[in-house]
């Protein structure tokens, strides 16, 4: 009896442990995804990791996709994520942008906020997408 306690207590362990890899595996994933849809300029494919609410709440208007269309991004340095509850994490990125038509460069920082959707199991930009206004 004592075994099947102690084998049922190693499974569960080893699912709890398997989840949380799974989550932490979304995570990278969804992170990594979201950079390489911004390097490559594809704010559309970037606008798809935006939490679903934001974006019916916030749609991206035809001034902002014609701002995301005058730049290429040089460069996407991310710092973190860090967890600030086990469902929410945040991370800062540098950007460097070049605008196409001068072909000045300038940088922005990208406070970004995911959050972990246990029912969908994904992760969802709360923060919304970079502001790319020059400053």
């Amino acid at each position: 009896m004592r075994r099947i306690v102690i084998a049922g207590a190693a499974l569960l362990l080893l699912a709890g442990c398997a989840t949380l890899q799974n989550k932490n595996t979304l995570r990278d994933d969804t992170l990594d995804g979201y950079a390489a849809a911004l390097r490559w300029g594809d704010i559309q494919g970037a606008w798809s990791y935006v939490d679903p609410a934001l974006r019916a709440k916030h749609p991206l208007t035809p001034q902002q996709k014609a701002l995301y269309g005058t730049v290429r991004v040089a460069e996407y340095s991310p710092s973190g994520p860090s967890a600030t509850d086990p469902d929410t994490i945040q991370q800062t990125a540098q950007i460097s942008l070049i605008v196409k038509t001068s072909q000045r460069v300038y940088e922005v920082l990208d406070h970004q906020t995911w959050h972990w959707d246990a029912k969908a199991k994904h992760w969802w930009l709360e923060s919304g997408l970079p502001d790319i206004t020059p400053h």
